[in-house]
Order: C-alpha cells, then sequence, then structure tokens
C-alpha cells in the first residue's frame, strides 16, 4: 500500500473518531465471509458502522484525534475492526445477539460516555446502558409523577365534594 494510500486511509479514521462518541474495538478474525457479511448486514441494518483496519493505521489515527486514546494503545494486538455508533450501546446490543450463533466478534475494548471499557465480559453491562434518549424519557416520566399525583387527587375529590353536596341538598328538602 502507498503512503498516500494509508495517509487517506489514517485521515479518514480520525474523522470518524472524532465525529463519533462511540465505538467499539472488535475481533472478527474467525467469521468466515458469509458471517463477516451477516455482521456487516446487521450494522448497517442499526445504523453502525463497521471498518476492519490495521492496528499500526489505527493507532496513528488514535494519535492524531482531539481526543486521548492513549488507554486503547495496549489492546491493538491481532485482528481488529471497528464499530462506531450515534447510541453507547446498540454495538453491545448487537454483540450479544450476533454470538448467540457465533463466537465473535469479541469486544477489545470500547469508548463510550467518554469512558474506556475493556475486555469481553464489559458486553453485558454496555448493552444494559440507556441511550441519552431514553435517559431524557425517564427524567421526564420522574418531572411527571407529582403533577400526574396532585391531579389525579383533585379529580377524585372533586368527585367527593360533589357527593357530597348532592346528599347534603337531598336531606335539606
Amino acid at each position: 500500500m502507498k503512503r498516500e494510500d494509508k495517509n487517506v486511509i489514517i485521515q479518514e479514521l480520525t474523522d470518524k473518531l472524532n465525529r463519533y462518541d462511540h465505538f467499539y474495538l472488535t475481533d472478527i478474525s474467525d467469521l468466515n465471509a458469509a458471517d463477516t457479511s451477516l455482521l456487516r448486514r446487521k450494522c448497517f441494518d442499526k445504523s453502525i458502522n463497521l471498518v476492519v483496519v490495521k492496528n499500526t493505521l489505527l493507532r496513528k489515527a488514535l494519535e492524531q484525534s482531539e481526543k486521548n486514546f492513549e488507554d486503547l494503545y495496549d489492546v491493538l494486538k491481532d485482528s481488529t475492526s471497528i464499530m462506531f455508533s450515534e447510541n453507547g450501546n446498540v454495538p453491545a446490543r448487537l454483540i450479544k445477539e450476533f454470538r448467540k450463533k457465533y463466537e465473535r466478534p469479541l469486544l477489545k475494548a470500547a469508548f463510550v460516555e467518554q469512558g474506556f471499557y475493556f475486555g469481553d465480559e464489559q458486553v453485558e453491562s454496555l448493552s444494559q446502558l440507556k441511550t441519552r434518549e431514553e435517559l431524557i424519557g425517564d427524567i421526564v416520566l420522574i418531572l411527571q409523577s407529582p403533577a400526574k399525583n396532585i391531579i389525579s387527587s383533585l379529580k377524585s375529590g372533586g368527585g367527593k365534594l360533589a357527593g357530597i353536596v348532592k346528599t347534603l341538598s337531598d336531606k335539606e328538602t
């Protein structure tokens, strides 16, 4: 590969590292061509950008990135593929789903919500992370709860009060 080609790849990777807030470094080396194609299709369906890359080029891209990724350098061994995603838990959920039938992909490391996760045992905890939208929904529900309780109390109290007034008016006649 020519130096110019390598520089283009490094620049593209650097741009993606700067653009995406979440990415997973995985090992898909034991998958055959058909299984790899299936994984790519599933990634596409879930808006995950899967890139297989040489470790040396990825390391240079990590070094050139705006963020500090030094902690990831040690996992750049053997075969490495990167899953870029807008949501932090989607790649982990895909990995769990895919591994019901296959042994790979294995998680080497992940960068999610400004934090590093190392090792395949982190897949379960990463899959349970809530997305930004899910957290906002939870906060809205929490904030709505007291208002719903007040409205419910007023409605139920109003019915009782109307019943008492009606009973009192019936007794006076």
